[in-house]
């Protein structure tokens, strides 16, 4: 696959260092288009914590996310001859929507490749945003499918590439974020939690803060199953990871970008492959150069930070967006910290609710599976309802998955818990029941594959 910082070189010469100075310089760029996004005191975080939490609202920009920065940012420092060529993305959905908005602004022809995983809103917005500018091609099941696409295309077509993170103009324009907060509040926060998922987001505003606010402590947040920030700064360079979880498509990335990897590489800290951190105070924030870490967060656990958002704030956070607020029961902040988390987008389909769901009651501990061989003569289940079902416990799901013969049939069974403690008294009744139970461990094959 081409290299597209290569391949912008050759078109548009040396690119521009990523820095502070750049980014303010990227602020000014993107003004006409882009209104600041709101900072947003969360009550509830703030208790949960005891420090002083707020959202960064990047899901109210015009594209429900903070993409639309790099993508409006480089696309603009384009020359006209550039611009006639054409433009080319590739993206999960939230940077083709930046690129797809900054073609129609701007009257450039773009194409654009997404993964065919890509939600179905999160396509239709694409196409609202860039109009008869964009024309939308899907292709291949993750994003470093459909950036192997794009970079063909650009070597085929002499247009010029967009990328979502590997760059350091799109980077600079997602560092405006920074920029943004720091005026909004007035003074340097103690901790920022930002998402990760190429990079491109941690790299600017990473960069911005050591800089202007070199004291406070940066958190760089991505999901357990696409942790490939922190496999490139242990590696000390970019890997390529075999295999990705995509629920979280907005971060969801095989490997990061080079960009990305040389601005975080030089923030300095630890990396730790769980979700256990060290205290992070305002006393370790305000010693000099402050703190970097990584952290990783189970995808259940994001489905029920989304689901929590929505129910008591009423903000509808697609998987990416809450990473930063997952990460928060799980730190050790000094009381009356300030604390900013990155809410880095709202595009999030209605129709991935039941999965959402889901998720969220299995990493609860409330949702859980088995497989039940009822013998097939009258009263089965009911003596699995009345002996081995406890008061609070809701059969959620049914259905035989095979029988053997005549006189037995395996069922999958769901049942949702009152309380996650209900699992050990479930399993002795099903224990001591004459009915053979297995329960199905979240993590097996076969629990994917039945589920």
């Amino acid at each position: 696959m081409s290299d597209p910082l290569a391949v912008a070189e050759k078109v548009s010469g040396p690119l521009p260092e990523l820095s502070a100075d750049e980014i303010d310089a990227a602020a000014k760029r993107i003004s006409d288009i882009i209104e600041p996004t709101p900072l947003q005191r969360i009550a509830r975080l703030s208790a949960l914590t005891g420090a002083e939490v707020y959202l960064k609202r990047e899901d109210l920009t015009a594209v429900r996310s903070y993409k639309l920065r790099g993508a409006y940012n480089l696309i603009v420092q384009l020359t006209e001859a550039e611009r006639a060529a054409g433009v080319v993305a590739a993206s999960a959905g939230n940077h083709a929507q930046g690129v797809a908005f900054a073609c129609r602004a701007m009257g450039i022809n773009g194409r654009i490749y997404v993964p065919r995983t890509t939600p179905k809103q999160k396509r239709d917005r694409i196409r609202v945003h860039g109009g008869d500018f964009v024309e939308l091609i899907a292709i291949g099941d993750t994003y470093d499918a459909a950036a192997a696409a794009a970079a063909e295309d650009v070597q085929r077509t002499g247009a010029t590439m967009v990328p979502p993170f590997d760059d350091p103009r799109t980077a600079a324009g997602q560092g405006t974020i920074a920029a943004e907060f720091l005026e909004q509040l007035g003074h340097a926060p103690d901790l920022v939690i930002v998402p990760v998922g190429g990079g491109g987001c941690l790299a600017g505003v990473g960069t911005y803060l050591r800089e202007r606010a070199p004291g406070t402590a940066i958190l760089g947040v991505e999901p357990a199953g696409a942790a490939s920030m922190t496999a490139a700064l242990v590696a000390g360079g970019p890997v390529t990871l075999p295999e990705i979880d995509p629920f979280v498509d907005g971060a969801s990335v095989k490997r990061i970008g080079a960009v990305p990897f040389q601005a975080v590489s030089r923030f300095g800290g630890q990396v730790r492959s769980h979700a256990s951190l060290p205290l992070l105070t305002a006393t370790e924030s305000a010693s000099g150069a402050g703190s970097f870490r990584m952290m990783q967060v189970d995808e259940g656990a994001i489905c029920t930070a989304m689901l929590e958002l929505y129910q008591n704030e009423g903000i509808v956070a697609e998987p990416a967006g809450a990473l930063s607020v997952t990460a928060l029961p799980e730190l050790d902040i000094e009381p009356g910290s300030t604390v900013v988390c990155l809410l880095s987008g709202g595009n999030n389909d209605v129709s991935r609710y039941g999965e959402v769901i889901e998720r969220s009651l299995v990493h609860r501990g409330l949702k859980h599976y088995f497989l039940v061989d009822f013998p097939q003569e009258p009263g089965a289940l009911r003596r699995f309802l009345d002996e081995v079902l406890g008061p609070d416990d809701d059969i959620t799901l049914f259905e035989y998955v095979k029988r053997n013969n005549r006189e037995t049939g395996a069922a999958l069974v769901g049942i949702e818990l009152g309380a996650p403690s209900g699992l050990e008294a479930l399993q002795k009744r099903m224990d001591d029941a004459p009915i053979q139970c297995e329960r199905l461990d979240p993590g097996s094959p076969v629990y994917r594959y039945l589920t």
